[in-house]
């Protein structure tokens, strides 16, 4: 620990996901090995050339919101704001005017309300400029899940939103942590949502060639770091964390899952969508969360990869932890949790953050299903179908974007 900053800890957990819309049933899912990837019944897909994705399924605004005032929000707002609000209760934090000016919230995401706006762009052209709704713009820029959550729970610190692609969730729960270690904020609420399960969405990447159609057996698409691979599913949902100082949770006496220890951040200045070559710029970021949390390589038991199944990202993940790591990372398992979720793109990083806390409470590392074959160049343990139980102290989480932004996080367990 840096002289001079302050302890970082995780009270509290949120989590919308396909595989479950609470943190007991996503970590039950993700236990069990539990598949969400689906036909896609959001929009008829008749038309693409992929036809199944990662859906939040039985998702229910009502608890939170009246249904009229639902109807303008954006999908990702909503998941964003509930999963945020699950993780404030599970920390059992109570935001008034007392307190209110130190609790921030710091949310990514990648694309933000694309659903909106692709609804209201067909408005435009079927009914004219009059009837597109004064809730467009407000609803579709990716800042509205931090400021609608700051709305909800009436958070008034600092207010962060990023928007770094797939590795947004992480870079904003990195960002928080940071706040807190310098002392800015007493609390942040803090990590990612998205919901772009959308008909231009799926296009844009069916174009660029990134997402898997195995239309003839989609529950064996997302299969990440397996030699058969051939793209990512796209998913939906969003996962919090509640992070405090080290202090302040002890003098409120709340119950402490973790510490987080670490947060590295580069970019490959490479290429719009490829990672540099072997993995370099992830390989740094993660040098730098370690020497951020004064760790060893050789003390790191698990790893959330980015994992996305698609095959230039795989193996240079791959490349990008042997560089970093050394020969210890073919002694520790390294898992991919899309195979099971989907590539929830900016909203990944939130919850596979809230699976390394979960992982290292349980002593219980997620498996990275549908592997089956081993391809030469993905050669570490990725732990095939089933979970594993394994005594934890130091997990990764890898996140890597669009534009070549690389983000790893490090929690350990609390002493």
């Amino acid at each position: 620990m840096v002289e001079g900053l302050h302890r970082v800890v995780v009270t509290g957990l949120g989590a919308v996901t396909p595989i479950g819309n609470t943190v007991f049933d996503y970590w039950k899912g993700l236990s069990t090995a539990q598949n969400g990837v689906q036909l896609i019944t959001l929009f008829d897909s008749t038309h693409h050339s992929c036809h199944f994705a990662a859906e939040v399924k039985e998702f229910d605004i009502t608890s939170i919101l009246e249904l009229k005032d639902s109807k303008r929000w954006d999908r990702f707002c909503q998941f964003g704001v509930v999963a945020a609000r699950q993780a404030v209760n599970d920390a059992h934090l109570i935001i008034n005017e007392s307190n209110a000016s130190r609790i921030g919230i710091a949310i990514g995401s990648g694309v933000g309300g694309l659903l909106m706006m692709e609804t209201q762009v067909h408005v435009l052209n079927e009914r004219g400029p009059e009837r597109v709704s004064p809730f467009c713009v407000p609803m579709m820029i990716p800042n509205m899940v931090t400021g609608l959550a700051a709305i909800t729970l009436g958070a008034k610190g600092p207010s962060i939103s990023t928007s770094t692609a797939c590795a947004a969730g992480s870079n904003a729960i990195g960002d928080a942590f940071r706040l807190l270690q310098l002392g800015k904020a007493d609390v942040m609420i803090c990590g990612g949502a998205e919901s772009a399960i959308t008909p231009l969405a799926l296009a844009g990447f069916a174009s660029a060639k990134a997402l898997s159609l195995r239309n003839d057996n989609p529950s064996a698409a997302s299969r990440p770091f397996d030699a058969e691979r051939n793209g990512f599913v796209i998913g939906e949902g969003a996962g919090m964390l509640v992070l405090e100082t080290f202090e302040h949770a002890k003098n409120r006496d709340a119950n402490i899952m973790a510490e987080i220890v670490g947060y590295g951040t580069t970019c490959d200045a490479y290429h719009i969508t490829s990672p540099a070559p072997e993995g370099i710029g992830g390989a740094k970021a993660i040098k730098l969360a370690l020497n951020d949390g004064q760790l060893l390589a050789e003390e790191v038991d698990y790893i959330n990869a980015h994992g996305t199944s698609t095959i230039i990202n795989d193996r240079n993940e791959t490349a990008a932890i042997k560089s970093a790591l050394g020969r210890h990372a073919y002694e520790i398992p390294v898992s991919s949790t899309k195979s099971m979720t989907g590539h929830l793109l900016g909203g990944s990083g939130g919850i596979e953050a809230v699976a390394c806390i979960l992982a290292i409470k349980h002593n219980l590392v997620p498996p990275t299903i549908n592997y089956e074959s081993q391809d030469p160049d993905c050669d570490l343990d990725y732990v095939p179908n089933q979970a594993r139980e394994l005594k934890l102290n130091i997990a990764l989480s890898n996140s890597f974007g669009f534009g070549g932004h690389n983000v790893c996080l490090a929690f350990r367990q609390m002493a």
